[in-house]
């Protein structure tokens, strides 16, 4: 099982924002922990953002991520709306 981190206080501030008002996607984010490349509609980002992972936790809430396989690490960017996280 991975752990859930974040990359800095940004993402953190915006993963404990979205827990505390969408408390649903702690489900999302269990199953993440179980499989980081397939759960929650899972996919590979390109472009700028190549290397990294995003997922969908919920309406339109994205989380934009890398997996650190060798330490069972899943290292949080962005999280929030598509804009917010793509944009």
């Amino acid at each position: 099982m991975y752990e859930i981190t974040t990359k800095n206080r940004r993402a953190e501030k915006q993963l404990r924002y979205y827990l505390r008002i969408r408390p649903s996607i702690r489900n999302a984010l269990d199953r993440l922990k179980d499989d980081p490349r397939s759960a929650c509609d899972t996919h590979k980002l390109h472009g700028r953002l190549e290397g990294r992972w995003s997922c969908w936790l919920g309406s339109n809430l994205r989380m934009v991520y890398w997996i650190d396989d060798e330490n069972k690490k899943i290292i949080v960017f962005a999280v929030g709306v598509h804009t917010e996280v793509y944009g």
